[in-house]
């Protein structure tokens, strides 16, 4: 459970790491899914992360399903989403029926939510980012970035008040060139990278091969890149070959605390 508290430096904590299926993935016997189901430390929930600067705690997407365990009322400053597939929204179907003060949500601009989200939203404020304007929230700056999915996505520049800057990039495969030129611009100092497989022969489509991350590691060229949104094909294919990684590149885990993003 996350109450409240201060944090002085930027932290990113992932709380989950996993794409659409999980890992382990229901039925699957590789080696990834039978490893993950011996030993919790490699389960994958659904991708989300909690960002925390000051008194500022921010949820980033609404996957996991125990939110009204993890997050008492009034510990969260907002929730900002990336896109609306269930697997990035589907908490706040619960959520949404408690009783207390409104949670902002944030979001892209897509008419269609998910389900009855925006008729039913309960104690849930909803509201819209505008591509590449920045908005303040609590002790955070947030600039939201265009991504290249099957929805209409948004990825996140995140700056606080010392000036560290950390990204958060999924799901997406590519980025848009306004976006790659903005974040090669904006100098992140660590990025978190979707990654949902390993290297393919053809271009991949709506999540990023290991390839294309990258590729797109070395344009926007951060101190560190922490891989997310991943598959149990590309843990298989990492428990063969994760040497195979340059050295600033790291796979994120479930639970993972990143402390003082400038510094990594």
């Amino acid at each position: 459970m996350f109450g409240k508290g201060d944090c002085l430096i930027m932290r990113v904590t992932f709380l989950g790491t996993g794409d659409a299926g999980g890992v382990p993935v229901y039925g699957c016997e590789c080696a990834a899914c039978m490893r993950a189901r011996t030993d919790e430390t490699f389960r994958r929930r659904p991708c989300s992360a909690l960002v925390e600067a000051g008194s500022t705690r921010i949820l980033i997407d609404a996957g996991l399903t125990d939110l009204t365990e993890r997050f008492p009322p009034g510990s969260l400053t907002a929730i900002v989403l990336t896109h609306f597939h269930p697997d990035h929204v589907q908490g706040l179907f619960h959520l949404r029926w408690g009783v207390g003060e409104t949670i902002p949500v944030y979001g892209p601009p897509d008419t269609e939510g998910c389900a009855d989200l925006y008729k039913n939203h309960g104690l849930l404020e909803f509201r819209r980012f505008i591509k590449f304007e920045p908005v303040v929230i609590g002790d955070l700056l947030l600039t939201p970035l265009p991504l290249i999915h099957s929805k209409v996505t948004f990825g996140y520049a995140i700056k606080d008040a010392d000036n560290q800057r950390f990204a958060y990039l999924t799901d997406t495969a590519g980025l848009p060139p306004r976006t790659e030129d903005f974040l090669i611009d904006w100098q992140p100092a660590s990025i978190a990278l979707d990654c949902s497989y390993p290297p393919q022969t053809d271009l991949p489509r709506n999540h990023n091969d290991l390839t294309l991350a990258l590729t797109l590691a070395e344009k926007i060229a951060p101190t560190k890149v922490w891989l997310t949104h991943v598959s149990h094909r590309l843990d298989a294919w990492l428990m063969e070959s994760i040497g195979d990684l340059p050295p600033r590149m790291g796979v994120a885990y479930d639970s993972q605390i990143i402390l003082d993003v400038g510094l990594l």
